[in-house]
């Protein structure tokens, strides 16, 4: 499979053509991030491309779209909190500064983190973490992904 969904991710999981999609949700998609050096990393994305910001969803869209984003993180955290007992928290965040459409970043946090870094953004993390191939998604994540979109399941309902 080509990286071409890289260069558009909403409209290739709109096509199914998403590789890292975990699940349809009802305003958008769970997807495991691209990188897993905190394994569990995922990313909400809104099901609408054109949609910069949270202000530009009507409000019952929006407020989908936020409880998409509650489903996501406690899906991630119960899956993390089972598979890693250094698990502390998940942190959510709306950014919107390097890509153009509305996402919401959901942060697993373990304690086992550089205590430099364990109470500051993720962002913080030196850029080695971000290219490293051993952090790089694949097979060897195929059982996070299953069971964070069991936990998705379970939590629709």
């Amino acid at each position: 499979m080509t990286d071409d969904w890289r260069r558009d991710r909403i409209g290739s999981a709109l096509r199914a053509g998403n590789p890292t999609v975990l699940r349809k949700l009802e305003a958008g998609f769970a997807v495991i991030g691209d990188v897993q050096f905190l394994p569990g990393y995922s990313v909400l994305l809104v099901d609408d491309p054109a949609v910069q910001r949270l202000s530009e969803l009507p409000k019952s869209k929006r407020l989908a779209f936020l409880s998409d984003m509650d489903k996501l993180g406690e899906a991630v955290e119960r899956v993390c909190k089972r598979l890693d007992p250094a698990f502390l928290r998940v942190n959510l965040e709306i950014l919107g500064n390097a890509d153009p459409f509305l996402h919401v970043h959901v942060w697993p946090r373990f304690g086992w983190e550089p205590a430099e870094l364990l109470g500051r953004p993720v962002w913080l993390y030196p850029r080695d973490r971000w290219r490293d191939e051993r952090h790089a998604l694949g097979p060897q994540h195929d059982v996070l992904r299953e069971a964070i979109g069991e936990e998705l399941d379970r939590l629709a309902c």
